[in-house]
């Protein structure tokens, strides 16, 4: 209760600071300056930036009031992340917000030992080395883990419950992120084998490629198709949305995005909560929380969306009991 008292109270200064004049520029403390590294390009994110913005906004940050952000886009380009985050930690940010993937974080984490990173990924965070632990991160890092892995297994069961006759399915992964195509590989296979359904491993890194893993896909015609988790998917949804339709394949993806983009179906986290609380984050490092105290959340919001108006076009029909399901039906 006091607490609640205390914040009306401060809000309430805050709104008399507002009606008083304010002094001389030169008195004015600098404003703090988040750093926000992503591997991809702004028009991929639209909602996603929205929702930090409001989780920094939740913490009584407003970009262009109290707080700067300095975004730095890799446009894919994963050779840029070390000159960008080695700009972030020379601007001697407040702290670095990162998002895009496993590599982003990791680069973020090579630059600086002392910059508070605020991450998003999709990983084990512990099993990666960015954090001692979940519950006490213990360096300069913490954030969000979207429990991307963990839900590879569930990804194709409703696969296979959408397209019940399914024996062959092709799985596209990205081979320039390592860590997290070997460990998709890895969870596909054992869940594969324990359906009895027989996997197809196609690799793309650039949207050439990905056009050359559909040609294939249209020679040898697969039951259909499972994309694994990725920024540079995630930012070429689209292409893939467009693709799957022209060669007939039902694909699952994790963003909602791909689904809002034509895509049949996807299951993942709330990828706009998860934004929000890395903005979340972000704030209550600028107010003098240390990460190393600050435990990794992990997503507890996730989401299946089915594209009906997608399904009709490819010819599949939905079972009544995953429509049921479904968080969201897109008509």
């Amino acid at each position: 209760m006091f607490g609640m008292k205390r914040r009306e109270f401060i809000t309430l200064l805050g709104g008399a600071a507002a009606a008083w004049p304010l002094p001389a520029r030169g008195q004015q403390p600098a404003m703090p300056v988040i750093g926000f590294l992503d591997s991809r390009s702004p028009d991929a994110l639209t909602d996603r930036l929205r929702a930090f913005r409001q989780g920094l906004k939740d913490t009584g940050y407003v970009e262009g009031e109290n707080v700067a952000i300095v975004y730095r886009w890799a446009e894919n380009q994963f050779d840029r992340l070390p000159a960008l985050a080695a700009d972030l930690v020379r601007r001697q940010v407040a702290v670095i917000a990162t998002s895009g993937g496993i590599a982003v974080t990791s680069t973020a984490k090579a630059a600086t030992a002392t910059i508070p990173i605020a991450f998003i990924v999709g990983e084990d965070p512990v099993r990666l080395g960015l954090v001692a632990s979940l519950a006490r991160p213990g360096g300069n890092l913490t954030g969000v883990n979207f429990l991307v892995g963990e839900l590879t297994a569930k990804r194709l069961e409703l696969l296979r419950e959408l397209v019940p006759g399914a024996a062959r399915v092709a799985v596209l992964v990205n081979p320039t992120h390592a860590t997290s195509t070997e460990s998709t590989l890895r969870e596909v296979e054992a869940a594969a084998r324990a359906m009895g359904l027989q996997i197809e491993v196609l690799n793309a890194s650039t949207s050439r490629e990905i056009d050359a893993a559909f040609a294939t896909i249209g020679r040898e015609r697969p039951d259909a198709l499972f994309v694994g988790n990725d920024a540079f998917f995630n930012a070429r949804r689209v292409q893939l949305a467009l693709l799957a339709g022209r060669h007939g394949v039902p694909a699952i993806c994790s963003d909602r995005e791909y689904a809002e983009a034509g895509g049949l179906i996807t299951y993942g986290s709330n990828i706009v909560d998860v934004y929000h609380q890395v903005g979340v984050y972000a704030g209550r490092i600028l107010k003098g929380a240390k990460p190393a105290d600050l435990p990794v959340v992990q997503s507890s919001k996730f989401e299946l969306v089915i594209n009906a108006q997608t399904a009709r076009m490819l010819g599949v029909t939905v079972p009544q009991g995953l429509l049921a399901r479904a968080d969201e039906v897109i008509e």
